[in-house]
């Protein structure tokens, strides 16, 4: 079957199309080479087929995670020490580093040669090799005043802060592994490359899984198998990629210029965009602080709903901004401001598309999934049922999560690095004094709600100075595409919740093969009822959709 998002180049081509005239959006090699748009949809399909491994194997992970430790001391222990090198990973690695690297390396493949792009590869490659080497080792001589900091409330638990600080230490040079992903990821992107890079993240989750099997046994406190899989997961994830980068002609040097021009361009803009795309990190860091002030178990909670909500986040919105980004800084190296915020209005429609209905359905469905996916061994169903508050809270913010993705790259693109600065400070302002309010009558749940809130404000920002810098994204038009999309996925919802009252499932006491089977029509019945009221309301992305998969064969991955 041809996955959703294979479509997203030729959706870019279609979405503007008026009877008896060319499409306003057009890629301009596409329209030059139709064996080119049969490429770049291929590698669209391989971004949709390789992200949903890549979650399957994430959820798995999760699975393995709640099974050996449930939500408690060893839990709330790690979730808050894969925190510190976490948000440095959005900070250097995976947010601004892709966002500034990606149109750079764009710019020297499109008005240069690719000899010189890899050059900039390599000397990125090193600068990183050097800088974040020393940061991995002042982060590991600092980590017991990190976790004070970031987890003040484990102190008053013996023995809390002290296997924080160890499993942090263990994790931190994670932070080298996905920053080299992150450069390789970047330039088989920028080559239209996407399958392996959206494919790379598999071998993370599957060192972890296998760490939970395999090396937690061998030591005392078990969870410390869990710190060393990070390492050999970031290992996996980057070692993956280089055979296509080999492939390309890419060869590594150890050249390193801190003066080069490409270099610099990367640092200025990457500088302003470590704050400008981290703004989701660093509230979910505020979020660990607080967290850690509430009852034991809170930090686990908001953790599991969190990977949750990150599913249909990488399936839908982090794929269709993957895309996105080479083509928005391909016209941006062009000068062709129209198709850049073309380009963007085109992407926010179709995560519109995607993510509303996700929402619905992760609220409506919530304690179903998690019984499901976590309910094992030592998570109870008590654990179920606040995990599941916290993902109602957190899926309300999955539009504004994945727009922000799409958004803040086209700014780097065109050359502004202080407005999703400003934005992002805005943002992270409004997450700490919600969660300030919303902590004592709410707990863990206000800090979901909070950061959900906060992701809605950084998007309407974002998209209100996108329009008024650079020209017309038709917000009106996006207006009234939200308003007809949010109308389809709350029947959805309502049919959801209509169905679970007239047949309820005790998932206490249910058998595991009755909580897969009534998930699955749970699913059936959401992903059907959604189709077909979409298609009664005419919704026009889903025509357009439909006729896509119609006119092409599948391809395999």
């Amino acid at each position: 079957m041809t996955s959703l998002r294979s479509c997203v180049i030729s959706f870019f081509c279609r979405l503007d199309e008026r009877k008896g005239r060319l499409p306003v959006l057009r890629l301009p090699v596409l329209t030059q080479m139709s064996d080119q748009k049969e490429k770049v949809a291929q590698s669209a399909t391989l971004v949709s087929s390789g992200t949903f491994v890549s979650r399957v194997f994430g959820l798995l992970r999760e699975q393995v995670f709640a099974f050996l430790f449930g939500a408690g001391f060893a839990t709330d222990a790690y979730v808050a020490a894969f925190r510190i090198p976490n948000l440095l990973r959005d900070l250097f690695a995976e947010g601004a580093l892709s966002a500034a690297f990606v149109p750079v390396f764009t710019d020297y493949l499109v008005n240069r040669d690719r000899k010189e792009a890899f050059r900039l590869g390599n000397l990125v490659t090193n600068a990183l090799l050097v800088v974040l080497s020393a940061v991995v080792l002042i982060g590991v001589l600092a980590t017991p005043f990190i976790v004070d900091l970031i987890a003040p409330g484990f102190s008053a638990i013996p023995g809390k802060s002290e296997l924080t600080a160890l499993l942090a230490r263990i994790m931190f040079p994670f932070l080298l592994l996905v920053s080299m992903a992150a450069v390789a990821m970047g330039m088989l992107n920028s080559l239209r490359h996407f399958g392996v890079p959206a494919l790379s993240p598999v071998f993370f989750n599957l060192g972890m899984i296998l760490a939970g099997f395999l090396i937690c046994p061998l030591f005392e406190e078990r969870i410390i198998g869990m710190a060393i899989g990070v390492l050999l997961g970031g290992l996996g994830q980057w070692a993956f990629q280089l055979p296509s980068l080999r492939r390309e002609g890419y060869r590594y040097s150890p050249i390193l210029s801190f003066r080069d021009p490409g270099v610099r361009r990367i640092i200025v803009l990457m500088t302003p965009a470590i704050l400008g795309l981290a703004s989701t990190q660093i509230n979910i860091f505020v979020n660990t602080i607080i967290a850690s002030l509430l009852p034991q178990g809170s930090p686990s909670y908001l953790n599991y709903s969190f990977r949750l909500m990150h599913f249909p986040l990488g399936i839908f919105g982090v794929a269709v901004a993957t895309v996105t980004l080479p083509v928005v800084a391909t016209f941006a190296a062009k000068k062709d401001i129209p198709n850049v915020l073309s380009t963007c209005s085109s992407s926010l429609k179709l995560v519109f598309f995607l993510t509303l209905p996700s929402i619905f359905f992760l609220a409506a469905a919530a304690k179903p999934i998690i019984a499901v996916l976590y309910q094992h061994g030592r998570f109870t169903y008590a654990d179920t049922v606040f995990t599941s508050q916290a993902l109602l809270f957190y899926a309300l913010g999955l539009f504004a999560y994945a727009s922000v993705r799409v958004i803040a790259p086209v700014f780097y693109s065109l050359g502004d690095t202080k407005t999703p600065v400003k934005v992002s400070v805005l943002s992270v302002a409004v997450n700490i004094a919600l969660n300030l309010v919303l902590m004592r009558p709410l707990g863990f749940r206000g800090l979901a709600l909070a950061t959900s809130f906060a992701a809605m404000v950084n998007m309407l920002s974002l998209m209100f100075l996108l329009q008024r810098r650079f020209g017309p994204l038709n917000l009106t038009d996006l207006v009234a595409n939200f308003g007809k999309i949010l109308g389809c996925s709350a029947l959805l919802g309502t049919i959801l919740l209509g169905f679970q009252r007239i047949y309820p499932l005790a998932l206490e006491t249910a058998v595991l093969p009755s909580k897969i089977f009534y998930l699955l029509t749970l699913t059936l019945l959401g992903g059907g009822s959604y189709i077909l009221i979409s298609y009664l309301l005419k919704t026009r992305e889903l025509s357009l959709i439909m006729s896509i998969i119609r006119r092409k064969k599948p391809n395999r991955f």
